[in-house]
């Protein structure tokens, strides 16, 4: 049995993704900004989703205030599944699907430290922050007795001083389900499993809203960060991949010379100055360790020596 190719040791993954998170965890920190900047961000988006009638976090979150059995379970996966899921999927990707990882990890990376900027530059207040005439209510503080949370964010009780609950825009929430769900439905094999993976997002969206954690334009933010953070890892993937092989160099340089006044037949196979030809229908180029069989036209077969 072939060992599978790994992208990279495990243990470096570990360490790159874990100095990203503790870097998107500081940040968070250091970019609360100030209250009333963040509450006159929070307000510019209600208005102006109102303006759009695009506020559809204001009937969600009233059902689920209203009634417990979607309020409760919403809560559960605001607070855990954007911690499971994630890490979860990264690592099958790792496992089973190595030869895509390497973007995809960079595609998520990426769309983080976006979505950190944008906490910093556009530090917002999310609803369940809002004044009591804005309609809002804080479904986290009303179920907290339900769940390991207290009335700050998804944070355990007494760890929210550990939080930034003015990092609403992007939703991270919803751009790292995007990146999970979209991930799941091109590689995974089971109809059902990639259904799911598209559900994943639509329901993060809904849970974020009827929390009142997030507006709707947050999702979408979020959703745009992660086009950005794909645009990103693609050109990376397209630079590595035009990135000359270093084998090849050094099979050219240590390769012997042709001895000095040598007729052609006793030179190396391939050695014609800058052609690629090589005798008997094969060709390389200067990026292959070893000549491949190419397919050739009639005509080229017909004026390849016999």
């Amino acid at each position: 049995m072939t060992k599978r190719p790994w992208p990279t040791r495990w243990w470096a993954e570990l360490l790159l993704l874990g100095l990203v998170y503790g870097a998107y965890s500081a940040g968070r920190l250091l970019a609360r900004g100030d209250a009333d900047l963040a509450v006159g961000h929070g307000l510019a988006i209600l208005r102006a989703e109102e303006l759009l009638h695009l506020d559809f976090e204001r009937p969600l979150n009233r059902l689920f205030s209203q009634t417990g059995a979607l309020g409760i379970p919403a809560d559960f996966v605001y607070a855990s599944l954007h911690y499971l899921v994630t890490p979860a999927v990264l690592l099958w990707l790792y496992r089973r699907r190595p030869a895509h990882y390497r973007t995809a990890r960079t595609w998520l990376v990426a769309s983080t430290l976006l979505g950190l900027i944008g906490f910093t530059l556009l530090p917002t207040c999310p609803p369940r922050l809002l004044d009591a005439p804005y309609g809002f209510t804080d479904t986290m503080a009303r179920y907290s007795a339900y769940g390991w949370w207290g009335g700050e964010a998804s944070a355990p009780r007494g760890l929210g001083s550990l939080t930034n609950q003015y990092a609403a825009m992007p939703s991270l929430h919803v751009g790292w389900a995007l990146w999970c769900g979209l991930l799941v439905w091109r590689y995974a094999r089971r109809p059902l499993v990639r259904a799911l993976g598209l559900a994943y997002p639509a329901l993060t969206a809904v849970v974020v809203m009827g929390t009142a954690n997030h507006y709707f334009l947050d999702a979408v933010a979020g959703a745009a960060v992660m086009g950005a953070g794909l645009a990103i890892a693609r050109r990376l993937a397209a630079r590595r991949a035009q990135e000359p092989s270093s084998a090849p160099d050094r099979a050219k340089d240590t390769a012997p010379a042709p001895a000095a006044g040598a007729p052609p037949e006793a030179q190396p196979a391939g050695f014609h100055g800058t052609s690629t030809l090589v005798s008997g229908g094969w060709d390389t180029s200067a990026r292959e360790l070893l000549p491949a069989r190419r397919s050739r036209t009639d005509d080229d077969t017909a004026a390849t020596p016999r």
